[in-house]
C-alpha cells in the first residue's frame, strides 16, 4: 500500500519536494531569498497561504534556535515541520468506519459531478465487501443521465445490491426506499449517491438537505457518515464549492480523488485548515484498491521518500 501511495504521489513529489530540494542545493546559505523561493513553491503546490506561512515559520524558528546556516538541513527541518502540523489521529476515524457496529451504517456521498463520486462509491463498496460486509447502494442521483446505470455497473463489480428509480424521480424518496430495503435485507452499509448538479431550478444544497432529513427521520443519527468527494486536480479552485457542501450538509470527511494526476497534492495539507474537515480517503490510481484510507504521517513520509 505504501508503494502505491509513493507511486501515486510522484507528480506532487516532483512539483513540490524536488523543486524545494533544487532550491536548497542551489543556495549557498539559508537566507530570506531561499525562504521566499520555498514559500513560492509551496503555494504553487496548493498547500495554501496559511499552512505555508506556518511551515516556513516553523523551519525558520528551528534554523534560528540551532544557529544553522547550511542549506542541506532545510529538507529535514521541513519534513519535521510537516509531521508536526498534520493530524495523524484522523486515521482512527476511518478505521472506526470499517469497524462500525451500526446496522445499517448510512454513508451519504456528496460532491460536484466529475469529481469521481460514483467511482469512489464503487471502490468503497468493494472494500466493505472484501471484509465480508453486506452492502447496498442507493441511486439517489436521479437528475444526471446514466447516473444510476453507472452506479449499477459498480454494484455488479463489487457484488453489492442497488436500489434505483426512474430518472427524474424524487431523490429523497429513493433514499427512503433504500433505507427500508437495507433494514429488511440486514445490510451492514448503505451508501447513498447524490446529485452533483440539478437540471431544475431547485437548489442543489436544499435537495441534499432534504435527503439528509428523510434519512434522519428513520434514524436520528443518520447519515452516520457524510463524505465529500473532491478532485485533487482542481486544487484551490475546488475549495469554494467544497465550502458550500460543508456548510450545508455537515460533511464528516473528505475523499480526495485523482491525487496521482496532479503536481499540486499539497492540497491535502490545506483542506482541513480551510474546511475544518479531515481528509479520510485519497485516490492514487484507477485500481479498486487505489482508494486508500488517508494517513497523514504516511503521506508526508511518501512525499520525502
Amino acid at each position: 500500500m505504501f508503494g502505491r501511495l509513493k507511486s501515486g504521489l510522484s507528480k506532487t513529489r516532483v512539483g513540490f519536494v524536488e523543486k524545494i530540494n533544487n532550491a536548497v542545493r542551489s543556495s549557498k546559505e539559508i537566507d530570506e531569498d531561499l525562504f521566499e523561493r520555498i514559500e513560492e513553491i509551496m503555494i504553487g503546490a496548493d498547500i495554501g497561504v496559511k499552512m505555508t506561512m506556518q511551515l516556513i515559520e516553523n523551519v525558520q524558528a528551528k534554523v534560528d534556535d540551532l544557529g544553522i546556516k547550511k542549506p542541506e538541513n532545510v529538507m529535514n527541518f521541513l519534513k519535521s515541520a510537516l509531521q508536526r502540523v498534520v493530524d495523524s489521529s484522523e486515521s482512527d476515524r476511518t478505521a472506526q468506519l470499517f469497524e462500525s457496529t451500526i446496522k445499517p451504517h448510512v454513508i451519504m456521498v456528496v460532491g460536484v459531478n466529475g469529481t469521481g463520486k460514483t467511482t469512489t462509491i464503487g471502490k468503497l463498496a468493494q472494500q466493505f465487501k472484501n471484509q465480508g460486509k453486506k452492502v447496498l447502494l442507493s441511486a439517489a442521483d436521479t437528475f444526471r443521465a446514466a447516473a444510476s446505470e453507472q452506479l449499477e455497473i459498480w454494484a455488479e463489480r463489487a457484488g453489492a445490491d442497488i436500489v434505483k428509480n426512474q430518472p427524474g424521480a424524487d431523490p429523497a424518496s429513493v433514499a427512503f426506499d433504500s433505507y427500508q430495503a437495507a433494514l429488511s435485507r440486514g445490510v451492514d452499509y448503505l451508501i447513498v449517491d447524490t446529485a452533483g448538479r440539478l437540471h431544475t431550478k431547485m437548489n442543489l444544497m436544499e435537495e441534499l438537505k432534504k435527503i439528509k432529513r428523510v434519512l434522519g427521520k428513520m434514524d436520528e443519527s443518520s447519515p452516520h457518515t457524510t463524505l465529500l468527494v473532491m478532485d485533487a486536480t482542481t486544487g484551490q479552485n475546488g475549495m469554494s464549492q467544497a465550502k458550500q457542501f460543508t456548510q450545508s450538509v455537515d460533511v464528516s470527511g473528505i475523499v480526495l480523488t485523482k491525487l496521482d494526476g496532479t503536481a499540486k497534492g499539497g492540497i491535502v495539507l490545506a483542506i482541513k485548515e480551510e474546511l475544518g474537515v479531515p481528509v479520510q480517503f485519497i485516490g492514487v490510481g484507477e485500481q479498486i484498491d487505489d482508494l486508500q484510507p488517508f494517513d497523514a504521517l504516511e503521506f508526508v513520509e511518501a512525499l520525502f521518500e
